[in-house]
């Protein structure tokens, strides 16, 4: 268990079976082996092993929670829900199982219920800051009017009161500030943050977000990185609560109207590659399936799932200039919303594609006719169509596609975006699949 507290993953599966050869149904190394397992992208294995020491300790809370959270990660919304009654039933104060009911219940579409989740959790744990936390992004995510915001203030603010190394609350409470109109407020906490810590990449550009600062033309490289290497554990979960979030799906679906049938037959780079969402919808068009991320977190998590044949750890513009006519498809799920000159990012995704490959990507959309990127308080950019289209055509791309769609919600509102397809020159791609070159 050490070993594995230490990410010491090796030393610790070579222990647990070790425990298991010397007592085969030791219930504590059935139990952790499985979430190790999970962890390792074996996730069938780990459910096996963890039903296998449910068996020896049928009344173990924790055993239930954390088969509750391989049924999560792995989409089975019920299957989760489940497991985590049944480790309510074991320990009703497993606060962990609870936060967790709660999320997977909103996943489900089943807000009302995911809200009484939230609010049993606080009348048995209120000192507990995550618990606080979860409940202001709730009341955010599905607010309904100005009055929810304000409530997440609230919730934000006493989960950094009983936490105050808690730097996602703070961030969350100077959002909810700044769409409230409470800009001075918002940028104060800001500004507060960053005379604490000077060095602090977030507070930096959060502060230039909400209007106190004067905006990068994309945010910068430790910005990004702390940001997911933070959430890179509760990632896939905050897109959960999220509901509507589509993005993977949509670009996929473009793709499709442009690609030949799946066929396994081409080059496809995931570039901002995250968790590894989109690997299974790029799978079946994919001879060769690679994914790039800035965040060593984000890389790892999608190591774990599992889908591509490589992944590297890079600042996407500079790994693409590296890249040479390398891919048939590039794709960009929600990660362009972090650059705001769009230019050299596209210029160097041009070059890395060979001639007729495809460029699909999604950005969130500024309103307007006019040429304009705004820095938002959410810490992305939102681009007009006419600055994605003339960037597009200045790094060379033809048969531009730009089509309005809402991809995820925020503060309980669809979010407008594009969904942008571009076609580097050239040969088409054959019926058969892989592209002339």
């Amino acid at each position: 268990m050490q070993a594995h507290q230490a990410e010491d993953l090796d030393t610790a599966e070579r222990l647990y079976r070790e425990v298991l050869e010397l007592r085969v149904a030791q219930p504590d190394a059935l139990h952790y082996l499985g979430v190790l397992c999970h962890q390792r992208g074996r996730s069938d294995e780990g459910v096996e092993l963890i039903r296998t020491a449910l068996q020896v300790t049928p009344k173990h809370p924790d055993a239930h929670n954390n088969l509750g959270n391989i049924h999560k990660e792995c989409g089975r919304l019920r299957e989760a829900e489940a497991c985590y009654r049944k480790a309510l039933e074991c320990g009703p104060q497993h606060y962990n199982a609870l936060s967790n009911l709660a999320v997977v219940l909103e996943a489900q579409e089943r807000p009302q219920e995911a809200f009484e989740a939230y609010e049993k959790l606080l009348r048995q744990a209120p000192r507990y800051a995550q618990g606080h936390y979860l409940l202001g992004l709730f009341l955010r995510n599905h607010a309904q009017g100005i009055e929810h915001i304000e409530q997440s203030v609230d919730c934000f603010r006493q989960a950094y009161a009983l936490e105050p190394r808690f730097v996602q609350a703070l961030e969350a409470l100077s959002v909810s500030l700044y769409v409230l109109g409470r800009t001075d407020e918002a940028v104060q906490v800001y500004r507060d943050w960053l005379a604490r810590e000077p060095d602090n990449p977030i507070p930096r550009h959060m502060l230039a977000a909400c209007g106190g600062a004067e905006a990068p033309q994309r945010a910068g490289d430790a910005y990004v990185r702390d940001i997911f290497d933070r959430f890179a554990d509760s990632f896939d979960e905050q897109l959960l609560q999220n509901l509507d979030y589509r993005a993977p799906q949509v670009l996929a679906d473009a793709l499709g109207t442009v690609l030949p049938p799946p066929a396994t037959t081409l080059d496809v780079l995931d570039a901002g590659c995250g968790t590894g969402l989109c690997a299974p919808l790029l799978r079946p068009h994919a001879r060769r399936l690679a994914g790039v991320d800035l965040s060593g977190g984000m890389v790892e998590k999608a190591r774990q799932r599992g889908g591509y044949d490589a992944l590297d750890v890079a600042e996407l513009t500079a790994y693409l200039q590296g890249q040479a006519d390398a891919w048939d498809v590039v794709l960009s799920a929600d990660t362009l919303v972090y650059f705001g000159e769009l230019g050299p990012v596209l210029a160097a995704a041009h070059a890395a594609l060979r001639p007729g490959g495809w460029l699909a990507f999604s950005l969130e959309a500024e309103a307007g006719d006019e040429d304009g990127v705004t820095l938002t308080a959410s810490g992305r950019y939102r681009h007009s169509r006419t600055h994605a289209l003339r960037a597009l055509e200045r790094a060379g791309f033809g048969d531009i596609r730009i089509a309005e769609d809402s991809l995820r919600k925020e503060f309980g509102q669809p979010v407008r975006s594009w969904v942008v397809l571009a076609r580097r020159g050239g040969d088409a791609m054959p019926a058969s699949g892989r592209l002339a070159t």
